[in-house]
């Protein structure tokens, strides 16, 4: 199964918000998890998912496009949705994928979906760990936990308590940066405090797993669609 591209749909007009995001709905791989014109709130969305694109207007009241390109320079891919020609220069000093001029067709949105997809598979590396182990840093030391001996994994605010077969190693980690050091086929992420290891899941309950150590793990509402899709 193709992992789901994680994006995000920044636009101060909501005409164009929900023109996009519903072009992104008629694309299976993406998994749209936040479009509407907050910046602040984007940057909330950023700090704490793991998030593949973003698809950004350049002209926004609170922070424009290449600002927030700035803040975050290098470090996410962009497609750019705008009205005005004029900056796609200076936007291509930034990761753009592609430059949308509005009024946006559906064909040219699939276009650079499949642009990036294409991009992505060329130069991004995908695997985000080892096969067999991860490095974390907590009191000062690096433990090297093996992947097969993670339970799951807990978010606590600026911290994270991985929960081992033998101990409960607490690391100054964020979610979406441990996310991003695991292997994408070995764990996935089923609530804002949580992720597990897929071969560890016992049974789905409705809205929580059980896993094989006992452990009852509620499904947060915004991963219940990646949770099912995953099951199909």
């Amino acid at each position: 199964m193709n992992k789901k591209i994680n994006c995000i749909i920044l636009d101060d007009e909501p005409f164009a918000v929900k023109l996009i995001a519903d072009y992104a709905s008629k694309i299976s791989r993406l998994n749209v998890l936040y479009a509407d014109s907050d910046v602040f709130k984007v940057i909330e969305v950023l700090n704490t998912e793991s998030v593949d694109l973003i698809f950004i207007d350049i002209q926004m009241p609170q922070l424009t496009g290449i600002e927030l390109m700035q803040m975050f320079n290098q470090k996410y891919n962009f497609i750019i949705t705008s009205a005005y020609p004029q900056y796609a220069l200076e936007a291509f000093q930034f990761h753009v994928i592609d430059y949308l001029l509005k009024p946006i067709t559906f064909n040219r949105f699939y276009q650079s979906v499949e642009k990036f997809i294409r991009w992505q598979e060329t130069f991004q590396v995908t695997e985000k760990a080892d096969n067999d182990y991860l490095f974390v840093k907590a009191d000062r030391k690096h433990y090297k936990i093996a992947l097969n001996d993670i339970l799951y994994i807990e978010g606590l605010r600026d911290y994270i308590r991985i929960h081992t077969n033998d101990e409960k190693i607490m690391a100054l980690e964020n979610m979406k940066d441990i996310l991003e050091k695991l292997p994408s086929n070995q764990f996935i992420r089923i609530h804002r405090s949580y992720i597990i290891p897929k071969d560890k899941i016992k049974v789905i309950d409705g809205n929580q797993i059980v896993m094989k150590s006992g452990n009852a793990l509620p499904i947060g509402e915004t991963y219940r669609k990646l949770v099912s899709e995953w099951l199909v």
